[in-house]
C-alpha cells in the first residue's frame, strides 16, 4: 500500500515483535512551514484523544530529524460508498446502521472537545473487506478543540457540499458543524445524491445558507417518514436548534431500525450513488490543466502529432481558439473519440482526491466521460464567447472561456440559466 500526498506518503508497516500491521504516514517536515508543524502537532494530538471502535486510531508519534511518523490503524476496506455499490442488497435499514456507526464516532470526538469539521464520504472508510466490517471515521487534519458547548470563529475549513450555514455566514460555530454534515451523508445514503448541489459555488452556497434542498419524488416516495424527520433535524439552519449527535443516536429510525427503518432494496439509489462516487473522485479532473505536460511532469511531452500539439506550435491564434473550441463541444456532447484526437496522450491533469497530485494519461478522463453525469441532471445549450488567448510559451497558451448553459433538473422541473 502507498497512497502519497503532497509532503506525505502513508506505507503499510509492520511491528516487529508481534507482527502486527498497521499503517504509517510519513511527513516530510523540511517543507513544512511553521504553521504546518502547528497544524502536524495538533492532528497528532487530537488523534492521541480519540479511541473508539468507529474511529481509526492512531497508536504512535515519532519525530526524527527531517521526518514525521504517524502510526495509525490498517484500514484495508475502501470506502464505504464504494463498497455500498459493490453490494448485492443496500436498504434504508443499511443506511440507519451506517449513519450510527458515524454518529457514534462523532459523538465520541465531541465528548472528547473535539469538532472534525470535514465529514464527507472520503473519511468513511471500512476496517476490512469483510461483510459488516466497522464503519471508521478518519483524516482529523481538519479538526479542531473546543471547550464544551464553546461556539467561535475558528476559520473557514470544510469540504463545499458538506459546509454549514454557520460557516458560510462566517458567524461563530462549534460542534453543531458535523452534525449537519452529517445530515448531507445521510441523504446521499438514502437516494445516492446530495441536498444540495450546483456546479457555481456561489449558487451552492446560497442553497445551503437558506437551507434549500427537498425530497423530490419518485426516489424519495418510498423512503420513510421517520428517516425524513431525521434529516430535516439535521439540516436545521439554526445551529442552537440542530439535532446533538446523542440526540440523533436517540431517535426512532436509528434506535428502533429494525420496525422502522424500511427492508427494500434501493436499487435506484445504488445506481444513483455510482454516478455520485465517480463525479466527486474526477472532478475537475479534467479541465484544471491541459498544458502542464512539460512543465508540470518533468517529461517531453509525446512527440505523437495531434491536432493539440500542432495548433499550439503554429502559436496562430485563430487555430488555437477553434481547437480550443472543438475540445470544449467534444467534452460537453461526451465524445471521448474526438476529445483523444485533440489530446496529447501523455497529459497530465491534477486528481485533487489525491491531493493535488499529477494523474498521467487519459485513462481517467475516459472514466469522468463515462460516468460523471449525475442521472438527474442535463445541460440543455451552451454557448462559448468571446475566447480570449493568453500565449504563455512558443508552445504553450491558455484560453479562458465563458459558458452560457440552461440546466434542467428533471426530478424537480426547475430551469436554471447561468453564466
Amino acid at each position: 500500500m502507498r497512497m502519497e500526498g503532497a509532503f506525505s506518503v502513508v506505507r503499510r508497516c509492520v511491528k516487529v515483535l508481534s507482527g502486527q500491521e498497521y499503517a504509517a504516514k510519513i511527513i516530510n517536515t523540511k517543507k513544512l512551514s511553521a504553521r504546518d508543524h502547528q497544524k502536524l502537532d495538533r492532528e497528532a494530538r487530537i488523534c492521541r484523544l480519540l479511541k473508539h471502535p468507529n474511529i481509526v486510531r492512531l497508536h504512535d508519534s515519532i519525530s526524527e530529524e527531517g521526518h514525521h511518523y504517524l502510526i495509525f490503524d490498517l484500514v484495508t476496506g475502501g470506502e464505504l460508498f464504494e463498497d455500498i455499490v459493490a453490494r448485492e442488497y443496500y436498504s434504508e435499514a443499511d443506511a440507519s446502521h451506517c449513519i450510527q456507526q458515524i454518529l457514534e464516532a462523532v459523538l465520541h470526538c465531541h465528548q472528547m472537545g473535539v469538532v472534525h469539521r470535514d465529514l464527507k464520504p472520503e473519511n468513511l472508510l471500512l476496517a476490512s473487506k469483510s461483510k459488516g466490517a466497522a464503519v471508521k471515521l478518519a483524516d482529523f487534519g481538519l479538526a479542531i478543540e473546543v471547550e464544551g458547548d464553546q461556539q467561535a470563529w475558528f476559520g473557514f475549513a470544510g469540504t463545499p457540499g458538506y459546509l454549514s450555514p454557520e460557516v458560510l455566514r462566517k458567524d461563530p460555530y462549534g460542534k453543531a458543524v458535523d452534525l449537519w454534515a452529517c445530515g448531507v451523508i445521510l441523504y446521499i445514503l438514502l437516494v445516492g445524491y446530495p441536498p444540495f448541489w450546483d456546479e457555481d459555488q456561489h449558487r451552492l452556497y446560497q442553497q445551503i445558507k437558506a437551507g434549500a434542498y427537498d425530497f423530490p419524488s419518485p426516489e424519495w416516495d418510498t423512503v420513510t417518514p421517520e428517516a425524513k424527520d431525521l434529516i430535516n433535524k439535521m439540516l436545521t439552519i439554526n445551529p442552537a436548534k440542530r439535532i446533538t449527535a446523542a440526540e440523533a443516536l436517540k431517535h426512532p429510525w436509528i434506535s428502533h431500525r429494525s420496525t422502522v427503518a424500511s427492508c427494500m432494496h434501493r436499487q435506484e439509489t445504488v445506481e444513483c450513488l455510482k454516478k455520485f462516487n465517480a463525479r466527486r473522485k474526477l472532478k475537475g479532473a479534467i479541465l484544471t490543466t491541459m498544458l502542464a505536460t512539460r512543465n508540470f511532469s518533468g517529461k517531453t511531452p509525446s512527440p505523437q502529432p495531434t491536432q493539440w500539439g500542432q495548433s499550439l506550435c503554429s502559436s496562430k491564434k485563430q487555430d488555437i481558439i477553434k481547437v480550443t473550441e472543438q475540445l470544449i463541444e467534444a467534452i460537453s456532447n461526451g465524445d471521448f473519440e474526438s476529445y483523444t484526437k485533440m489530446c496529447d496522450p501523455a497529459v497530465t491533469a491534477f486528481e485533487p482526491e489525491a491531493l493535488g497530485n499529477l494523474v498521467e494519461g487519459l485513462d481517467f478522463h475516459r472514466f469522468y466521460f463515462e460516468n460523471s453525469r449525475l442521472s438527474f441532471l442535463r445541460d440543455k445549450t451552451q454557448e462559448q464567447t468571446n475566447l480570449p488567448l493568453l500565449l504563455m510559451h512558443q508552445i504553450s497558451a491558455a484560453v479562458p472561456s465563458y459558458r452560457l448553459s440552461t440546466r434542467v433538473e428533471t426530478v424537480q422541473s426547475r430551469v436554471h440559466t447561468r453564466c
